[in-house]
Parts: structure tokens; sequence; C-alpha cells
């Protein structure tokens, strides 16, 4: 616990006043220009791996960079609600589904039937990437290596496609107005990858 206190000492001492204007610039409101929806994972830092300073992205982490699909509902929807008020009031231009390797989340679709009993909101939740499983048991993917990444680079595509059932990321989307992009994170190289739709490839950003 003290590692935290001290943290927030280090901060304070150095960093605070290193960007001393900045936070007082946007002390009373944010205009970020993009919605990155990442993964929980403690190894992901969304800002040290696009050098962004605060201010600039609005953060949405869940298991597994999950999208769930467009519904009006009267129920808590934590994920949903932060997409609807990064895009519906603050107005961001890009919205960057950001997955990784050795990925927990993508790991446990394949838990088998009877295990996980101790996370049942966590294998409710992967539902929301069933469709990410089905194709790569219609693919006959037997490495695991292979299904690992494969599991993980698709869930990011098929949350790209969720996004799109968001009546309001449609519009903008469709008239050019709010960028989508899917990057996946090798963890131990540092390298990121960009999906390009038209040749459904992550290719690196170099």
């Amino acid at each position: 616990m003290d590692n935290l206190f001290d943290g927030v000492k280090e901060f304070n001492a150095t960093d605070y006043h290193e960007h001393r204007e900045l936070f007082e610039k946007i002390g009373r409101g944010q205009n970020p220009h993009t919605l990155f929806i990442g993964c929980s994972d403690s190894r992901i830092v969304p800002n040290l791996i696009t050098k962004t300073l605060p201010g600039e992205l609005f953060v949405v982490r869940n298991i597994a960079n999950v999208v769930p699909w467009y519904r009006e509902s009267e129920e808590f929807l934590a994920t949903t609600a932060a997409i609807e008020y990064a895009v519906k009031v603050l107005n961001v231009e890009n919205i960057v589904i950001c997955g990784h390797s050795n990925c927990g989340g993508c790991n446990a679709l394949w838990l088998e039937k009877g295990e996980g009993a101790e996370i049942p909101h966590t294998r409710k939740w992967l539902e929301l990437a069933h469709r990410v499983k089905a194709k790569i048991l219609a693919d006959g993917v037997t490495d695991p290596a292979e299904r690992e990444w494969r599991t993980e680079q698709l869930n990011i595509v098929e949350q790209m496609n969720h996004l799109v059932t968001y009546p309001y990321i449609k519009e903008r989307y469709r008239a050019g107005k709010l960028n989508i992009l899917g990057w996946y994170y090798i963890i131990e190289t540092g390298e990121m990858f960009n999906y390009e739709k038209d040749t459904g490839r992550f290719v690196k950003i170099e």
C-alpha cells in the first residue's frame, strides 16, 4: 500500500509541476479527441503507449475491450453510457478499440463447460464475443498459439462492428465525421498494429 501513497507524493513533487499549466488549463473542462476502449489488463497503459497527455483521451476499460451491442435499457450500462457521453457530449473525433497479446479475457472464451464457476459475471460478459469463438471453431484452428492471437485480433474487429450498431455512431461514421480504429498491441515487444478494413489485416504502425 505504501507504494501507492509514495506514488502520489512523487506525482505532486515532479510530474504535476512539469505540466502545471496544462492541469490549470483543463481543470474546469475537457476536450478529448479520442475515445480509447481498452482492456482492463494492468499491463495496458493508454496514455503511455499513445504518448498522450491528460485531457486527450477519454478512456473506457473493461474485460477484453468489449463493446456491448446497442440497446435501449433501464439497466445500468457503464460501457454504453461512456460511449454515449464521449460521442454525443464530448464529440470525439476518433474511437480506438485496443486489444492486446496474452489477453486473459479472450483466453477465458475457451474455458470448458463447467470451468469458471467462480467468475460467472466474467463469463456472462464474454458472451458479447461469442461470435469470435464460433468463427475460429468454424475455421478449424487447433494450434494454441494461433488460436490465441486470432481470438484477440478477431475480437477487436467484432467490437468495431458492435460500435456501428449505435445509431449516432453509424451516422457520424458514414458521414466521415468519426474514425473507428482497431489496434492490436503486443506487450513484450511494444509493437502496435492497426486494422486495415480493405485488406482485413493488422499492419504494424511504424
